[in-house]
């Protein structure tokens, strides 16, 4: 079965991120990930960079629902 660290891990080998954190039940997710790759870049756009990172290893995910943020868009959430 995946593990939320097993999704976190996946990411962090195909992104840079200053951020995650990963919650799930093995077949539902939730993540949080902040990464300068999303500068410059639309909601669908940095989600499009979560799952090529993520690549074939999507096929054992049923569900990823993600918030993504730049880290000056994460810096202003307090």
């Amino acid at each position: 079965m995946v593990t939320p660290e097993n999704v976190s891990s996946y990411i962090q080998q195909g992104l840079e991120c200053e951020y995650i954190d990963v919650d799930g039940d093995g077949r539902h997710f939730e993540a949080v990930i902040v990464s300068k790759a999303f500068e410059g870049k639309g909601m669908l756009q940095q989600h499009q960079l979560v799952y090529r990172a993520l690549g074939d290893r999507m096929e054992q995910i049923h569900a990823l629902s993600m918030k993504t943020f730049t880290p000056e868009q994460w810096a202003n959430q307090a």
